[in-house]
């Protein structure tokens, strides 16, 4: 034990440049559990606490000693990336494993096959990637001398940032050889959690029978205060986003260092850092549809002071590691308290102040409430899958082959695709997905105890907002640490260290900039695949000929501009249907005066519809009026129209409408030569206009400019 303690503090001041440093309270508990006991651990702590250290210290000890490197599961790139960075520094070989470096596996191999790796990093997501789960992972079973789980959370149902792939590891846990020692960790877990995760740890029923399982691989829990003490909390509530954003113009300067501000949604990050740089201040978006190259040079940019922040989602969250980040500010507050805790311990890791702001919105609990079940499967959509992979007798289904015959759009088909092989009912094999025959069940009490606690946690988010003590007590609190106790430093505990008021010129600016109108539809070009197998006889590209030219969107559903607050209003599923308002005619032809069509349209048609025929009528009237364009009609409906909701997939929406309108009677007595602009309400999938415009062409038009009040997304 001595000479572990000893061996173990030179790694640590190799790590951290310092040959003063000593352990953490509870860092060297863990390190000795995994190298002298070969235990199962659970570390428990807050955010710069140091867990990497545990792991790294540990891992060259037990290459010392002659084991195998350590495989290390972690959620994100940024943070596999600052893992790589922070394993270097104190001597560690580690390499990664992820879809970003496909050309360096092979390299990866051959030093794992050379015993010149020590910490192997790969993604949840990885070890059912089939190649990898049937060539690689054998041999790393075999040869594993520590599997670590980073940010343990995401393992269970309960956890913030739960992910199907994580449930995954409890297979991987339960084939380890005898005394492999396992390590997870993560800052922000409750008692439900931490109680969830470390049965995950546990040895399975059938090893824990032997007489010495259970002393063999006891579940090590450690855990710490939450509490940090750099950090200065605070909530400021202002009436809307343009004072919000205001706020921000005339703040941002004033806040210490570089840091990191949250939004909600990608329309969010995207319309403030572009106000924010148009201000004249050094800003990125960072969010999960950035390019990765630019992603990661927006990460460096940040870590080395080059901007003033980044205006990001969740994107950059787990594991961001800039010990020195001055400020966290959130325009819109996340959906729990734990989810924030989380995001705000970014700051402060390594400096003893950085402040914390929360400019909540009134828009907040809509997208909460969107987002409250997105990892859910649907029983119905479920058993739908499993009767289509039924259907092939074994033989795999593509994801896309797979969405031709289940009406779900891909990025939720996928999740539920995880969701039925972490739970043993269907297996991601080369070519596709089969199932398992395994009888499955959906679990609907399970799924409603996790809705139900989603609602808690939103109300423990407005409460935190709300509450007149400690903030930082509070969070501890939600996380059921009883350490927890006034900070002295947050707005409630030593009043409010931030000025409320905004410049009249960053009011000005904010205004001017949620006055902003107009997105781009961009025109589909390919038909779905296998569309023929629901009666639609198309495939490949759309022919030029027959395709919508670029169109334009009033707003996007989830911007914050005002006008995004008025598509919000009006689409929303109980408003009721009017004629539009001066206003709103008003703005969308501002849209059109800033678009730059190659030909000006010289008529307009209207879409058809059950919902909102008297808002759509009347801008199609009011845009043909003020342009002096020709109202050509709407379109009919040929037969009962459109089948079905709008959503759903691709193939499915394309099925739907595509023999269910006709052109207006006027058209074919104009046969017009110049352009139509084609009037909706809405844009989602984007087929209706599609299929629209492409009516149109057929019968005569020279080109369609599609135009919608609303885009989702």
């Amino acid at each position: 034990m001595t000479n572990t303690r000893g061996d173990a503090l030179d790694i640590l001041r190799t790590l951290v440049g310092r040959s003063d440093a000593d352990f953490h309270e509870g860092q060297f508990e863990a390190i000795s559990a995994l190298v002298d006991e070969r235990q199962r651990a659970l570390v428990v702590q807050r955010t710069g606490w140091g867990k990497s250290a545990v792991y790294f210290v540990a891992t060259l000890l037990l290459r010392q000693r002659g084991a195998g490197p350590t495989v290390l599961v972690s959620p994100l790139l940024a943070l596999m990336r600052d893992q790589i960075a922070a394993a270097a520094r104190a001597g560690v070989r580690a390499v990664a494993i992820n879809s970003t470096n496909p050309h360096e596996w092979a390299d990866v191999r051959a030093a794992l096959d050379a015993d010149q790796v020590d910490v192997l990093l790969v993604s949840p997501e990885r070890l059912n990637n089939p190649t990898f789960r049937e060539e690689q992972l054998p041999a790393l079973v075999r040869n594993v001398g520590m599997l670590v789980v980073d940010e343990a959370h995401c393992i269970s149902d309960w956890g913030h940032d739960f992910r199907p792939d994580y449930r995954r590891l409890r297979e991987l846990i339960t084939v380890i050889p005898d005394g492999v020692p396992v390590l997870a960790t993560t800052a922000t877990a409750n008692s439900r959690v931490v109680t969830d995760v470390a049965e995950q740890l546990s040895p399975p029923p059938a090893a824990a029978d032997h007489d010495d399982a259970a002393d063999r691989h006891p579940v090590h829990t450690i855990r710490g205060p939450l509490a940090r003490t750099s950090l200065r909390l605070g909530v400021l509530t202002l009436p809307d986003a343009a004072a919000r954003l205001a706020w921000l113009l005339t703040h941002l300067g004033d806040l210490p260092g570089s840091g990191i501000i949250y939004t909600l949604t990608v329309s969010a990050a995207e319309d403030t850092a572009r106000l924010l740089r148009e201000a004249g201040h050094n800003v990125r978006a960072y969010t999960g549809q950035t390019d990765p190259g630019e992603r990661e040079a927006s990460e460096a940019a940040l870590k080395d002071n080059e901007v003033k922040a980044l205006i990001a989602t969740s994107a950059l969250g787990m594991g961001f590691d800039k010990p020195d980040l001055g400020f966290v500010l959130h325009l819109g507050a996340p959906s729990s308290p734990v989810a924030y805790y989380q995001q705000v311990g970014r700051a402060g890791r390594a400096t003893a102040n950085a402040d914390v702001l929360l400019l909540p919105g009134p828009e907040d609990q809509a997208i909460w409430s969107y987002f409250a079940t997105a990892s859910m499967p649907s029983q119905q959509l479920a058993n739908a899958v499993l009767d289509e992979l039924a259907l092939e007798n074994g033989a795999p289904l593509s994801t896309p082959a797979l969405e031709a015959r289940v009406n779900i759009r891909r990025t939720r088909l996928e999740l539920l695709l995880k969701v039925l092989d972490v739970d043993g009912a269907v297996r991601k094999v080369r070519g596709g997905w089969i199932t398992t025959g395994a009888p499955w069940t959906y679990d609907a009490d399970r799924y409603e105890r996790i809705a139900a606690e989603r609602v808690a946690e939103q109300q423990h988010m407005l409460e935190y907002e709300r509450t007149g003590s400690c903030r930082m007590e509070y969070l501890q609190r939600t996380l059921d640490d009883e350490t927890a106790t006034p900070c002295g430093r947050c707005d409630n505990c030593a009043g409010d260290w931030f000025p409320a008021d905004a410049s009249a010129d960053a009011a000005a600016r904010a205004n001017a900039s949620l006055d902003r109108v107009g997105v781009p539809i961009e025109p589909r070009a390919q038909w779905p695949t296998a569309a023929e197998r629901l009666g639609v006889p198309v495939k490949g590209n759309i022919p030029p000929a027959e395709r919508m030219l670029e169109g334009r969107a009033l707003a996007r559903l989830t911007d914050i501009t005002s006008a995004g607050r008025w598509c919000r209003d009006l689409l929303a599923a109980n408003a009721a249907d009017a004629p539009a308002s001066r206003e709103l005619i008003a703005a969308c032809i501002r849209v059109l005066a800033d678009w730059p069509w190659a030909e000006r349209p010289a008529s307009v048609a209207a879409m058809p519809s059950r919902s909102r025929p008297l808002l759509i009528e009347s801008v199609a009237r009011g845009l043909a009026e003020a342009g002096r364009l020709q109202y050509l009609g709407s379109l009919e409906y040929a037969g009962p129209g459109p089948a079905g909701k709008p959503g759903g997939n691709s193939a499915y929406r394309l099925a739907a409408v595509w023999s269910a309108f006709t052109p207006p009677t006027a058209l074919a007595e104009t046969a017009p030569t110049a352009p139509i602009l084609l009037i909706d309400d809405f844009a989602d999938s984007r087929w209706t206009l599609t299929v629209a415009s492409r009516q149109l062409r057929l019968a005569g038009a020279s080109a369609v400019l599609p135009f919608a009040l609303a885009l989702r997304g």
